[in-house]
């Protein structure tokens, strides 16, 4: 059946997926979901994320930090000591998001080997010349 025939544009379709797509890009990037899986387990330090996060660094840690706690799924306490200790910890919402999170990364634990497997195989049929590269 045609899209004509269905009465759905494609505005309305995209109008309805936005605000989704938005939320999904945000809690899906390769950065947030790390940080929303180190902090899972109660409350964590910048500098304490900033060593469990191989690659990220310091101003996609703030930047991605602050996003997360704009959309209400991070926390951040100041403590008034000198200096100043700083804590980020997951809100209600975000330990209900960490559990699809988990098994996600699970699930990519349990299958990264048979992925890496399928890459080459595929690379190896399509182009054999990146094979030996």
């Amino acid at each position: 059946m045609s899209q004509g025939n269905t009465g759905v544009t494609v505005q309305v379709v995209n109008a309805h997926a936005c605000p989704v797509r938005e939320v999904l890009d945000r809690v899906a990037g390769k950065w947030a979901v790390q940080i929303l899986v180190a902090a899972a387990h109660g409350p964590i330090r910048f500098t304490e994320l900033e060593r469990s996060i191989e690659g990220i660094s310091r101003r996609m840690l703030t930047l991605t930090l602050r996003n997360l706690e704009r959309d209400g799924l991070v926390v951040r306490t100041v403590h008034p000591t000198v200096p100043p200790k700083v804590e980020y910890e997951l809100t209600p919402v975000a330990h209900e998001l960490n559990d699809t999170l988990q098994r996600l990364t699970d699930w990519a634990e349990r299958n990264r080997v048979y992925i890496a497997q399928a890459r080459a195989e595929y690379d190896s049929e399509h182009d054999p010349e990146l094979v030996g590269a």
